[in-house]
């Protein structure tokens, strides 16, 4: 049977629960390679998007409503279960406009949405990348890599990420929603103490949407790559109470 083109694997039709993870901006699914497969009862599901990987033919999804439209769309089958959302920076965004659309739709809504190292949408666009130069978006891509254990991309490959990241950058600058009823489920606001991208100090705006609670974890804003233990112990919590 093949794979739905939303993910890198098929999910498991066992896991009791899902948590369904954006990638960053420039990323594909396959970003979350670090992370364990189960977190909990919870499978990790990284999300595909088009225009990167093994979909980098298919055109890119402009702005985030429409991704967001276009998510739902696909996965809504794989709905049927307790799950939660993740994002990390680029991540956060689209994610939130998922779940916004999700309640709008009528479906069932997410047990809880993880956004990490984002402002909140009445907030934005905020962030040092959408002011890059083409080469410091390229210097920073370098950066990416190394942390996802990649020393030496090839030119080529840059010039391919390089493209992803930019449209992605774009459908950032054009997000910026004012706070309307809000969510249903409850968030998690995860900061780093020394993510200098997305201080921490501005993710308060989150709490006008939803329930929010915070959280602020050692690391920079890369460090979410690796799943640190202290990342994966705040998400079996946040996880096991819904």
């Amino acid at each position: 049977m093949a794979i739905p083109r939303w993910f890198l694997r098929t999910p498991s039709p066992d896991a009791q629960y899902r948590l369904l993870c954006f990638p960053y901006s420039g990323c594909g699914a396959s970003m979350y390679v670090g992370w364990p497969q189960w977190i909990g009862p919870a499978e990790v599901v990284p999300l595909q998007l088009p225009g990167r990987e093994n979909r980098m033919r298919e055109p890119h999804y402009g702005t985030y409503e429409q991704l967001a439209e276009d998510v739902v769309d696909g996965i809504a089958a794989y709905l049927d279960r307790p799950y939660a959302v993740f994002g990390h920076c680029g991540g956060a965004l689209p994610a939130f406009e998922t779940v916004l659309r999700i309640q709008a739709a009528g479906l069932r809504p997410p047990e809880r949405c993880f956004v990490s190292s984002q402002v909140a949408p009445q907030d934005g666009p905020y962030g040092r990348f959408l002011g890059m130069t083409e080469e410091e978006l390229r210097d920073e891509l370098r950066r990416l890599f190394a942390a996802l254990g990649s020393k030496n991309p090839s030119a080529d490959m840059l010039d391919l990420f390089l493209d992803v990241m930019s449209a992605d950058l774009e459908a950032n600058r054009k997000y910026h929603k004012p706070v309307t009823a809000g969510v249903s489920c409850p968030l998690t606001v995860i900061g780093w103490d020394a993510d200098v991208e997305v201080p921490h100090r501005l993710m308060g705006g989150w709490g006008r949407w939803a329930d929010a609670s915070t959280v602020v974890l050692p690391g920079t804003h890369y460090t979410f790559l690796s799943a640190p233990d202290a990342l994966l112990e705040r998400l079996r919590t946040d996880l096991a109470g819904g």
